[in-house]
């Protein structure tokens, strides 16, 4: 801009000397358009498209470390929670195996024979498909719980 206003200076100046002694005053000057040569042009816009991509890469790097902090801020963030939820978790797993302790515990202090049946049942239930073939010896003690002969 200092240029501009420079050049416009000294044209006011030179004009407004040779204007004078035909009873012209010259006030002002305002400059429409400056063309310059063709290689001072070039080299003008090469200037002006390289300020453009300096100032593009700046805040592409801005927008990149921006990113870069939102993201390591996501991570922090989801990695507390993550945290946190597994504590719940592990608490309420805590609390569920004592319930059923105490549960299986009061079970087989009310009635021991009932209660080891019910463990043997479930244990059968869970290692047998419905295509399992079960073999017993006479002192198993599934059929110690079946025969009530004894």
């Amino acid at each position: 801009e200092q240029g501009r206003q420079e050049i416009t200076r000294e044209i006011l100046q030179t004009a407004a000397g040779r204007t004078a002694d035909l009873g012209i005053e010259l006030l002002d000057l305002r400059l429409k358009r400056i063309n310059y040569v063709a290689e001072v042009q070039q080299d003008v816009f090469a200037r002006m498209i390289a300020e453009r991509q300096r100032v593009a890469e700046e805040f592409r790097s801005e927008g990149q470390g921006e990113a870069a902090r939102i993201d390591g801020e996501r991570e922090r963030e989801l990695a507390q929670i993550q945290s946190e939820a597994y504590r719940i978790a592990e608490e309420l797993r805590g609390k569920a195996d004592a319930t059923a302790t105490a549960v299986y515990a009061e079970a087989y202090n009310r009635d021991a024979d009932f209660y080891a049946f019910t463990k043997s049942m479930e244990t059968y239930e869970q290692t047998m498909d419905g295509e399992t073939v079960f073999i017993l010896d006479t002192d198993s003690e599934l059929l110690r719980f079946l025969d009530s002969t004894r």
